[in-house]
């Protein structure tokens, strides 16, 4: 039986305005939203495509808003000082012979640049990030591999199932995650896409490091990453004030100073559980 056309415009201004909201979403992920098959899915895209209210890339979609979304290297240029601040804080944690998760932010990046004034091996480096692959890649004795998945080129990463998937391979002693904000009720990121990634890293860490310059305090954004009783350890240079206002404090979470002079908590890991390891 033929749809309604008045259903069928319902559906698609729903499909345009879950892909704004999220910028990024797999197209299963729209089969799910809107109860659809995938065929009638890509239909509706290539329709939405014709009258400019999406942008189609292969496996999902990006609305023209993620086109308006800061870059990675106009976000790079965002508050550099403080980034590397909190980069060169987190390279205190690195220990020879370690196996850690470096995220897609831009604050991992400044920790990679940071790591290649005062390089440490030997170490494995996983990454989503493609800019921090390429950056270290040419270290000696440092085992550098990127994740599988999508690449979203003006944001410089990889996303998506086959990315999520590609991190099940894998067990850390720590990872280094960045996010859009936080304030008393846990930390946030602009997408969901990027959440449900990090999220596998956390799983398959002993560890994890939240690294947030001071900008990113006292804010917040679409979708919940953590919630502070989840939360390893929070690594800003935000002053206490700012981080007061906020609502945080020690008793919700350990917060780690950027000063140099205040050393990092001695953090022995255990032997690396075997995880289980799921293959693509």
């Amino acid at each position: 039986m033929r749809v309604p056309i008045h259903v069928v415009e319902a559906r698609r201004d729903k499909l345009a305005a879950l892909i704004e909201r999220h910028h990024y979403l797999p197209i299963r992920e729209l089969c799910r939203h809107l109860d659809v098959s995938e065929a009638t899915a890509r239909r509706d895209l290539a329709e939405l495509a014709k009258k400019n209210k999406v942008k189609r890339t292969h496996g999902g979609a990006l609305a023209e808003f993620n086109e308006r979304f800061p870059s990675f290297r106009e976000r790079q240029a965002s508050n550099s000082r403080s980034k590397a601040r909190v980069a060169r804080k987190a390279l205190g944690f690195l220990k020879a012979g370690g196996t850690y998760f470096l995220d897609s932010g831009t604050t991992i990046f400044a920790m990679a640049e940071a790591f290649c004034a005062a390089p440490l091996s030997p170490l494995t480096i996983v990454t989503s990030n493609i800019p921090v692959g390429e950056l270290l890649s040419s270290i000696p004795e440092l085992n550098v591999y990127l994740t599988a998945g999508q690449i979203l080129g003006r944001q410089s990463v990889l996303l998506g199932d086959t990315a999520r998937r590609s991190l099940e391979f894998w067990s850390f002693d720590m990872a280094f995650l960045s996010a859009e904000a936080a304030n008393q009720d846990g930390i946030w990121n602009s997408q969901d896409s990027i959440v449900q990634q990090q999220l596998v890293a956390v799983r398959r860490s002993i560890h994890t490091v939240y690294c947030l310059d001071s900008s990113k305090i006292g804010g917040t954004a679409p979708f919940l990453l953590k919630k502070w009783p989840d939360v390893d350890f929070l690594l800003t240079d935000a002053p206490a004030e700012k981080l007061a206002k906020a609502g945080l404090h020690s008793r919700l979470v350990e917060i780690l100073s950027c000063n140099p002079d205040v050393p990092l908590p001695d953090i022995t890991s255990p032997t690396r559980p075997a995880f289980p390891v799921h293959y693509l």
